[in-house]
C-alpha cells in the first residue's frame, strides 16, 4: 500500500498572511486538525490546532492575540511524503519526527495529505479486519520455508487466507498474525498444534489472571 492509495484530496489550506481566528474557524468548519500553509501555491508551513491554542494560551509568556498571522507560528520547514512512498515508510517518519500528519508534495505541487488516523485505518485494512475473518497467531522459526509450510496447510484446507503479517519476536522466530476466511479458528489452531506450530492464537486454554 502506497501513500497515494490512503491520503486526503482535495486539501484544506490556507494561506501565510490569514490570522489564527481565521484558521481555527476553518478548521472547526472542516472537522480537521492541520492545515498546510500555501503562498502562491508553494508549500511554506503548516499550522495545527495545537499551534494556534499554544500560541494564543495565557501560559506563554507572551501570548499572541488571535489575529496574529498564520507566519508568525507556522512550522518549517515541512516534512512532506511523495505519492509513492510506501505507507510504513510515511508511518515511520511520523513516529520518528512525532508529527501527526504529513503533506503530500508530488514535484511541487501539494496533492494530499495524511494523519494518523489515515494510518489507522490502513492499519485495518492491510490486516484484513474490514472482511468477516477469524485471526490466528503462529510463532515460527526464522528459516526460509516455514511460512510456505503454514500457508500450505489453509490451502490443503481450502480456506482462504486474507492477510498475512509478520514480525520478529526473538532471534530465531517470527510471528504471524493471519486473517482467514472462516470464524471457526479453534479447530484449525488444534490441528496445527498436532502437526507440530507453535499457536499463540486462539490460546490453548482460556485466559485467566
Amino acid at each position: 500500500m502506497l501513500v497515494k492509495d490512503i491520503m486526503k484530496r482535495p486539501v484544506i489550506t490556507i494561506g501565510p498572511q490569514a490570522t489564527l481566528r481565521e484558521a481555527h474557524q476553518l478548521m472547526w468548519e472542516r472537522g480537521i486538525r492541520h492545515l498546510p500553509v500555501l503562498d502562491e501555491g508553494r508549500l511554506v508551513g503548516i499550522i495545527t490546532d495545537r499551534d494556534i491554542r499554544l500560541a494564543t494560551s495565557v501560559l506563554r509568556p507572551n501570548p499572541l492575540s488571535c489575529d496574529a498571522r498564520i507566519y508568525e507560528v507556522m512550522k518549517r520547514p515541512v516534512l512532506t511524503a511523495d505519492p509513492l512512498d510506501p505507507v510504513e515508510d510515511a508511518a515511520r517518519l511520523m513516529r520518528e519526527e512525532k508529527v501527526g500528519c504529513l503533506p503530500v508534495v508530488e514535484g511541487k505541487e501539494l496533492v494530499g495529505i495524511i494523519t494518523g488516523i489515515d494510518l489507522l485505518d490502513a492499519l485495518i485494512i492491510l490486516t484484513g479486519a474490514t472482511r468477516p475473518s477469524g485471526r490466528l497467531e503462529v510463532l515460527l522459526p526464522d528459516r526460509p520455508g516455514q511460512l510456505a509450510r503454514l500457508t500450505a496447510f489453509f490451502a490443503e484446507k481450502k480456506i482462504n487466507i486474507h492477510s498475512v503479517l509478520t514480525y520478529p519476536i526473538e532471534d530465531d522466530k517470527v510471528m504471524n498474525v493471519l486473517r482467514v476466511e472462516t470464524l471457526e479458528v479453534r479447530p484449525l489452531a488444534d490441528e496445527l498444534r498436532a502437526r507440530g506450530f507453535e499457536v499463540v492464537w486462539p490460546p490453548e486454554k482460556p485466559w485467566s489472571r
